[in-house]
């Protein structure tokens, strides 16, 4: 009977706004929640009656149901933070976190570190990261983020270089006596270098003009710093030659005496070159670097590769999701990257709960890269993604799934009323 089948037809339109009612009740819930993708359901019509069989038309519809519940993928507002390891996707992609049920996706970026140095989510997921190696180089190798705890270790000065002015003006009438170094050279500077054990160590460079375009140079220290010197003397640990040519560029560098041997245990015959420039006898142009001028002489710039041992004093992530720690002996390092996954199908990922997602059939497969590469979006430093949720259109969704409910609790009561009046023929 057609006005039986009226109930049921009701009754899914019930069923149907109860579910989406709960949709919308869903998104109002988390307005708030870091990341969250506003949902919306999706209606469907059930298979009709058809009263002409193959010809089509005169059908008669069943109801509705709830054919999808799909999540808008559109992008929440970036807010500021204060907090370091707060971070925010704007655009595609989806922070990797690994835990006790495998590998997930989110958009939350409210990270923190654990008691262990593993950055991790709110609900202990360690989130994963490209490493980098020693020397700081971002490698394809994806593994939970960690910071070390464990001293950085020191590095002996392998190299300094030097870029300085030496006077082309002054005579060749000082011959270096290191028993009164500052009267009898023509120039003079200092620099710090580091030995194995990450001891720092004063040397001061003397120069001496030999000839025209011609510089000879000494390095010494404290002779207590010098394996084979005298406290209260002065040790040379290294000697070489500038020459420059007419116009006052560096033709070439020779280190005819290296003597880098330090005290208290340290490696001996430390190799350490006195970089000067780009000479020309090298194949270089002169330019960069040492030059003889006639102006005084001067240090302008000077660098060197050494460093004492050192522990964290801070970490911090830039907007390509670089986390470099900061050392205690100046050092930055950077120690891994943010892994960015991007999917073909975002919508078709499956919810697990505590703003995360997994990988489905139907989502395709993870493709991990870095911050904006590959369509991939860009990461934002101290930001967190807001919910993408609109109170006021949740609110409109509420009221007309209301009425929606109630309209279909009418074709119910008004369905029950003709039921009633068929029951009264009988009278």
């Amino acid at each position: 009977m057609g006005i039986l089948s009226s109930l049921y037809t009701g009754v899914s339109g019930l069923v149907a706004q109860g579910e989406a009612l709960g949709v919308v009740g869903d998104n109002i819930a988390n307005a708030n929640t870091t990341g969250f993708k506003a949902s919306r359901a999706e209606f469907q019509d059930i298979l009709s009656k058809d009263l002409k069989g193959i010809l089509g038309g005169n059908q008669i519809g069943r109801g509705t149901k709830i054919g999808a519940v799909n999540p808008i993928i559109v992008q929440g507002n970036v807010d500021a933070t204060d907090k370091v390891t707060d971070l925010a996707i704007s655009g595609e992609g989806y922070f990797q976190v690994k835990g006790s049920d495998g590998t997930s996706y989110t958009r939350d970026g409210s990270f923190h570190f654990d008691r262990e140095g593993y950055l991790v989510t709110n609900d202990n997921q360690r989130v994963q990261g490209f490493q980098a190696d020693e020397k700081g180089k971002i490698l394809n190798k994806v593994e939970a983020i960690r910071f070390p705890r464990a001293l950085v270790p020191a590095k002996a000065t392998s190299e300094v270089k030097l870029d300085l002015n030496l006077d082309s003006r002054v005579e060749t009438n000082k011959k270096f006596d290191i028993k009164n170094p500052y009267d009898t050279s023509h120039y003079s500077t200092g620099t710090e270098i580091f030995d194995s054990q990450g001891n720092k160590h004063l040397m001061t460079l003397f120069f001496n003009k030999t000839a025209d375009r011609t510089w000879e140079y000494r390095g010494v220290v404290d002779g207590k710093e010098a394996s084979d010197g005298k406290a209260g003397e002065l040790a040379q640990l290294c000697q070489g030659t500038l020459k420059f040519n007419v116009d006052g560029k560096l033709e070439s560098q020779e280190m005819a005496e290296s003597n880098f041997n330090f005290s208290g245990g340290a490696f001996q015959n430390q190799k350490i070159k006195l970089n000067f420039g780009d000479p020309i006898a090298e194949g270089g142009k002169g330019i960069d670097g040492t030059k003889q001028y006639g102006k005084d002489s001067d240090l302008i710039t000077w660098g060197q590769d050494g460093s004492a041992a050192g522990t964290i004093t801070g970490l911090s992530f830039n907007d390509q999701g670089v986390l470099t720690a900061l050392y205690s002996n100046g050092e930055a390092k950077d120690l891994s990257q943010i892994t960015l996954a991007k999917f073909e199908n975002p919508e078709a990922m499956f919810k697990v709960g505590n703003n995360r997602l997994k990988e489905s059939r139907d989502s395709g497969a993870a493709a991990l890269g870095t911050s904006g590469s590959a369509g991939r979006g860009k990461l934002f430093a101290k930001s967190l993604e807001r919910s993408t949720v609109d109170l006021a259109a949740e609110f409109v969704n509420l009221i007309q799934n209301q009425r929606g409910f109630q309209a279909n609790a009418k074709t119910i009561t008004t369905t029950d009323q003709l039921l009633e009046e068929v029951i009264q023929l009988k009278r």
